[in-house]
């Protein structure tokens, strides 16, 4: 039906803004059946009125009416014919509504009151402590590729899925629909999206973290001219239909499916699924104007009496120290997704999707973060704890966290006591690597209004990092910004607890990698045609540079058997320092050494800084452990990307051309220097 006709109907019309052709276009060939609308077989207006009237009492029917987008209303009458809820609760999200969700997680049994005024707790089950990469795909087409890094499903087969598992799922539930922004109402960067879930654990994390806009969803979905769709159910969330759980994404109808599983990174869509729909968006529609990226975004003082501030985006992969970074800066905006724009001015402009934190709690303690700690340890503050330990008196606990920690308590896995082992005699901690914290941004001591501004924080650094323990040096700025885009490229880390069975070293391009649905390299093409964008203004060109605070006294020279063996080179809250150097950098303030991996900062800008910002000596030795190039560890590390990357299709010969080249420039420094170069080698 053309817009023309719909009008006749007296249907909505989504009026779609005028977005430039982008350089990259999908394949011009009609995907198949969207599955909400094949399995539930509601399209016409009479017949989503006919059963939303059917399901819905008054009162509930009359919070939906604002919503007259008939494409809205369409998702949300499928979602009803095929899970067949018993009642139906719409969030308005005022503060009626919210307690609503919060009593009835209690009451379900999916959170638990602990002894501080607005604390829960909710364990997901012992089997499912992170994301289940290994049961999350996309659905295709047979015409279409994906990322060689994820999993694809065709489209048939995905209908027998859900036809399968969610037809009937919340038969005797409450099925809670909620609308949100993605980011402030109005910005350019943000994505309107539906959470429809029986789980009122998810709905209540949806509600700290992103931004109810009930009053205004049916204006942004037409300013827009697309909206995102994510529908859950736990089921009876029991270990035995956890090889059944799936999360699944359909990209061309921006809807996303998930069942068998409450562990927030599966279940709240809106964080990592539909991050993946506006990735897709950004490379695909908006190629070379638009980013969507798994960073923080923090705010960095200048100089004293300077009054400055420099805004930085940074990538790592979950567990890789994105929230100890962004809560570094000295004006929080966010610590994992950012939607990226160039801005009329020629600036580059960022926003959060997210207005709160879904954060790893393992090895958060009072010294390394003190202003999350302060919210965590204080009444009245809501938190929502996930596989914590909880002792007698109701008080969470959790590894690292610098507190003298209890003679027992119950975590994810049952009752645990000090010095509980394992089967295989292997000793079991006290909460899970992943356990985490729900929390509203706005709590934190240093949190910036700016988040709330829709148009965004002006950009000028980029930084890129990962759980790097012997190659790079804890920071450096790529030459350019085809070295900015490459150093993203070939992030390294060793896995982290956020993946179910992840183990190892792996490759974690612009720590994003799985959450990139279309090839590697219209991906890569896409940075490309951004940083490179003439629209971004001479005077307002990011600096992109790589972080790294996971070297070890092991990798630098200290011996297997010594007890630094294995300590980290540093301490976490170094970053300050590192961050400090990049805002110096980015304003001109300060000198560096020319290197083949980049710029390199000079010890006696470092040791102000240290002495500035942290109060702390920096000895001229731990600089030079720090900063000298271990070539031969670098080369191995060029050598990886450049292989992997030769299997891809498509990649941009650009890339091979830049590491090439740092190659050939490293090999001779080795042959003239050695294979380990300190920086008062580099200086000459």
């Amino acid at each position: 039906m053309v817009d023309s006709e719909k009008k006749k109907a007296g249907l909505a019309v989504i009026e779609v803004p005028d977005i430039k052709k982008p350089d990259i276009k999908k394949p011009d060939i009609k995907a198949g059946a969207d599955i909400a609308e094949k399995l539930g077989n509601i399209k016409s207006h009479e017949e989503i009125n006919n059963i939303l009237r059917l399901y819905m009492d008054d009162a509930q029917y009359a919070r939906l009416e604002p919503i007259t987008n008939i494409e809205v209303r369409r998702k949300i009458a499928n979602a009803i014919a095929i899970c067949r809820y018993r009642s139906l609760f719409v969030n308005r999200g005022n503060e009626e509504d919210k307690q609503f969700i919060r009593n009835l997680a209690i009451k379900k049994g999916e959170e638990s009151p602990l002894a501080m005024d607005r604390h829960t707790l909710h364990f997901d089950l012992s089997q499912e402590q992170g994301r289940i990469v290994d049961r999350t795909y996309y659905i295709v087409d047979d015409f279409e590729d994906v990322s060689s890094l994820a999993n694809r499903m065709n489209r048939e087969t995905a209908l027998k899925e859900v036809e399968e598992n969610l037809r009937g799922i919340m038969e005797g539930k409450i099925m809670l629909v909620g609308f949100y922004m993605r980011g402030p109402v109005g910005a350019k960067g943000a994505n309107p999206a539906i959470e429809i879930t029986s789980s009122a654990y998810v709905s209540h994390s949806a509600e700290i973290l992103y931004r109810n806009a009930y009053a205004s969803f049916n204006d942004e979905v037409t300013r827009q001219g697309h909206f995102f769709t994510n529908i859950h159910s736990e089921g009876l969330n029991r270990p035995e239909d956890l090889p059944n759980a799936r999360v699944l994404m359909d990209r061309h109808y921006k809807t996303t499916y998930s069942f068998k599983c409450t562990y927030a990174g599966n279940t709240l869509l809106l964080k990592k699924g539909n991050h993946r729909f506006a990735v897709d968006m950004a490379v695909y529609d908006k190629c070379g104007q638009e980013l969507a990226e798994h960073m923080f975004i923090t705010g960095i003082n200048g100089p004293v009496g300077s009054g400055r501030i420099t805004w930085c985006a940074g990538a790592a992969p979950s567990g890789c120290g994105k929230t100890t970074t962004a809560m570094a800066g000295n004006h929080f905006v966010g610590d994992d997704l950012a939607q990226i724009w160039i801005a009329q001015d020629g600036s580059i402009r960022s926003i959060n999707p997210e207005c709160g934190i879904f954060g790893i709690v393992e090895d958060v303690n009072w010294d390394g973060d003190p202003m999350l700690m302060e919210n965590l340890r204080k009444p009245g503050v809501e938190v929502i704890w996930s596989n914590v330990l909880v002792d007698e008196t109701l008080v969470p606990h959790w590894v690292g966290n610098g507190e003298d920690p209890p003679e027992s308590g119950i975590n994810f896995q049952g009752k645990w006591h000090k010095g509980m082992c394992d089967k295989n005699g292997k000793p079991v901690p006290m909460s899970h690597p992943n356990s985490r914290c729900t929390i509203s941004s706005s709590v934190l001591g240093n949190y910036s209004d700016e988040a709330e501004n829709p148009e965004g924080v002006e950009t000028r650094i980029f930084t890129y990092s990962g759980r790097d323990s012997d190659t790079m040096p804890p920071v450096w700025v790529a030459k350019n910004s085809e070295h900015g885009v490459v150093l993203g490229a070939c992030i390294v880390s060793a896995a982290t607890a956020t993946e179910v069975g992840a183990s190892g070293v792996k490759r974690a391009p612009w720590a994003n990698a799985p959450f990139i649905p279309g090839s590697l390299g219209d991906y890569m093409d896409a940075q490309f045609k951004f940083f490179a964008n003439p629209a971004i203004a001479a005077d307002k060109k990011p600096v992109m540079a790589g972080l790294n605070y996971f070297l070890t006294h092991s990798a630098r020279g200290e011996e297997s058997g010594k007890i630094l063996s294995g300590k980290l080179l540093g301490e976490k809250k170094d970053v300050k320092v590192w961050l400090a150097w990049l805002e110096r950098y980015a304003n001109s303030e300060v000198k560096y050494l020319d290197t083949p991996i980049g710029h390199l900062p000079l010890y006696d800008d470092l040791k102000d800084l240290f002495s500035q910002i942290i109060a702390k000596k920096y000895p001229v030795e731990l600089y030079e452990k720090q900063f000298s190039l271990y070539v031969d560890n670098i080369l191995h590390r060029l050598n990886l990307q450049i292989e992997a990357y030769s299997k891809e299709k498509g990649i941009p010969e650009t890339l091979f051309n830049v590491l090439n080249s740092q190659k050939k420039e490293l090999l001779a420094l080795k042959k003239k220097s050695g294979a380990v170069i300190s920086p008062s080698v580099l200086g000459h």
